[in-house]
């Protein structure tokens, strides 16, 4: 277990029906971090009763129990709110089926702490274990983003290990209605980005565990993709209104970016 608990950055897991993966990814999250908030969205499988011997076993897991499954940004979001109730300024967001790389929690913590005022955005590195049409699809999507930002650095508009600003994206979420469900990475990273939160973009290997091991994937093809059809079509439309502020910037990060490194 972390020596101290943070006072400033927390990690939020949100989890439906995450099977038999929940309960050792929590586990080696607690090992690494604390405090964690994970957020059981509707599940009805065996991991609650997992999350549930976990939470009493690590004094710093709190857990969060949603009746119904209104998806990861809503899951993501009634965590959020609790952690910046009790003074946490950011947060890591990660999945609960075990393809996020747990060991780079620290390490984007400690790049999140160097640059508060920035977002820190993982960028996938795939291994062959990794579906064709998720790493060839992402392409489609992440010129899309580029249009919405201008030319944004976004490195990756889909890949959920994040660190957030707590504040700006509370305000965020609390506005619209939307970036509930596989829309939710998407749609916020490009409207923090509107609201002038600079983009860091880091390295994180990506794994997509067997169904053999336990692997569990709620992704369906046709109705996320149509999902990120219409989020890239709105967020085209209201780029367009802001687009003399956009190309401002770039200019802004980089005098940004060379004060936090100074």
């Amino acid at each position: 277990m972390p020596r101290e608990p943070s006072q400033t950055h927390a990690v939020i897991i949100p989890s439906f029906n995450s099977g038999n993966q929940l309960g050792p990814v929590i586990r080696e999250v607690c090992t690494r971090w604390a405090p964690v908030w994970l957020v059981l969205d509707g599940s009805t499988d065996e991991s609650v009763n997992d999350a549930l011997a976990l939470d009493s076993e690590f004094p710093h897991l709190h857990v969060v129990r949603r009746d119904a499954n209104g998806g990861k940004g809503e899951a993501f979001l009634a965590a959020a709110r609790q952690a910046l109730a009790h003074g946490f300024t950011h947060a890591l967001s990660m999945d609960a089926d075990g393809q996020h790389c747990v060991e780079d929690i620290v390490r984007f913590m400690s790049i999140s702490r160097s640059h508060p005022d920035a977002m820190i955005l993982g960028v996938p590195v795939f291994g062959s274990d990794a579906p064709i049409e998720r790493v060839k699809g992402r392409t489609i999507g992440n010129w899309w983003t580029r249009v919405a930002t201008c030319g944004g650095d976004i490195g990756d508009s889909l890949f959920g290990f994040r660190v957030y600003p707590l504040g700006e994206t509370v305000r965020i979420l609390d506005a619209i209605r939307t970036a509930r469900r596989f829309d939710f990475d998407t749609e916020l990273v490009v409207r923090l980005y509107w609201r002038g939160i600079r983009p860091v973009n880091v390295p994180s290997r990506v794994t997509y565990p067997s169904t053999h091991a336990g692997g569990v994937s709620h992704f369906r093809y046709l109705r996320d993709n149509v999902l990120l059809i219409g989020t890239h079509l709105r967020l085209f439309f209201g780029m367009l209104g802001r687009i003399p502020r956009l190309l401002c910037l770039p200019a802004r990060h980089r005098k940004s970016a060379a004060s936090s490194s100074s």
